[in-house]
């Protein structure tokens, strides 16, 4: 199983980025997949999850309601997260993760950094 993630990089405050997770090795639909982000200096956290299948349950954290939007094309075995209004405080490394049952699965991490 791989999970790559892409679309990090640095951008200023107030704009916008949208990663992407391809993965492979699985069937992708039976997965519910979720965004994590680990902030230089502090544990991993939970972002953004979405159910399997049609992706009917999306899940968020306080921190990037409104401002995040996670989605998924079972099509393209990819999982996306969508944000807008990027604060310095949103500057993580962001990982994807698949998870079916007691299987859990972690892409590599992409680095986003916000300037003020």
């Amino acid at each position: 199983v791989q999970l790559q993630a892409s679309g990090g990089g640095l951008v200023q405050a107030g704009g916008s980025l949208r990663l992407a997770c391809v993965a492979s090795g699985l069937t992708f639909s039976r997965y519910a997949m979720a965004w994590y982000r680990q902030p230089p200096g502090k544990q991993r956290e939970l972002v953004a999850s979405i159910g399997s299948g049609g992706g009917g349950s999306r899940n968020y954290a306080d921190s990037v309601k409104g401002r995040f939007t996670i989605s998924r094309d079972n099509a393209k075995n990819t999982v996306y997260l969508q944000m807008n209004s990027l604060k310095p405080e949103d500057t993580a490394v962001y990982y994807c993760n698949a998870e079916r049952n007691v299987r859990s699965y972690w892409g590599q991490g992409t680095l986003v950094t916000v300037s003020s």
